[in-house]
């Protein structure tokens, strides 16, 4: 039996009068590459904040790996990779001590040989000295990536993945991920470009104005010959 890693119930986000996240209900499986996707301001990101515990949903449930997310959500942030939209890591740190104190925090063996591995791997070690406030978009994106990955969790969260990413450090991160799911690891992410999505992405779900319009496997679109573009763009203007 297929496990199901993350699961939401009748997700409901309201701020206001505004209905961000509107009874969403979706559950992934464990080593799927799935990809939430929808216009801007649709409710991707509040729905990853409700998943990881950063947010409190009005209403709903939501369990990762079991946990409850609403009740437990420091315990589901320590199990959990999380890479936000905005790359926010402390700017009065430099990158290597960021990653550092990530490491410490989540009590890490081996600490100098994981930070160095990301150096290595996203090409930013020459940036590993110089103070977070002072990197580019990029190399930020890149640090967070990093931290998000460097207790291998078995399952991380990303908020729009390769947006500032050149397109070399872009291919290695597709083929990590890819990678990473074949190993029994499991990847959220949210998007509005389809065409990350229909590239990496083993299931989706689209979103507007904070309601499912879909959601299946990337697979059974191809069987029915559907383009993604056009099959996104049909249901959102519907």
């Amino acid at each position: 039996m297929i496990d199901v890693v993350i699961s939401a119930k009748n997700l409901t986000k309201k701020f206001g009068n505004l209905i961000a996240v509107n009874n969403l209900s979706l559950e992934i499986k464990k080593g799927e590459l799935f990809g939430l996707l929808g216009p801007n301001g649709s409710g991707k990101t509040t729905t990853i904040k409700m998943m990881t515990g950063q947010l409190k949903p009005t209403s709903g449930d939501v369990k990762i790996l079991g946990i409850d997310a609403i009740s437990q959500p420091i315990k589901v942030r320590e199990l959990v990779g999380i890479i936000p939209e905005q790359e926010s890591p402390p700017s009065f740190l430099t990158a290597e001590e960021y990653l550092h104190f990530v490491a410490k925090i989540r009590k890490l063996d081996n600490i100098e040989e994981k930070c160095n591995y990301w150096f290595d791997f996203l090409e930013f070690d020459d940036q590993r000295q110089i103070l977070c406030k002072d990197l580019s978009r990029g190399t930020r994106q890149k640090l967070m990536f990093a931290q998000a990955f460097l207790h291998e969790p078995k399952i991380a969260f990303i908020d729009e993945p390769l947006i500032n990413l050149d397109p070399i450090i872009q291919r290695k991160v597709k083929d990590y991920l890819l990678g990473y799911v074949k190993k029994g690891g499991t990847i959220f992410f949210s998007t509005h470009v389809l065409e990350i999505a229909e590239e990496i992405c083993t299931s989706i779900a689209i979103i507007d104005k904070g309601k499912l319009l879909y959601q299946g496997s990337l697979k059974d679109l191809k069987k029915k010959k559907q383009h993604l573009e056009s099959f996104f763009l049909k249901l959102v203007k519907e």
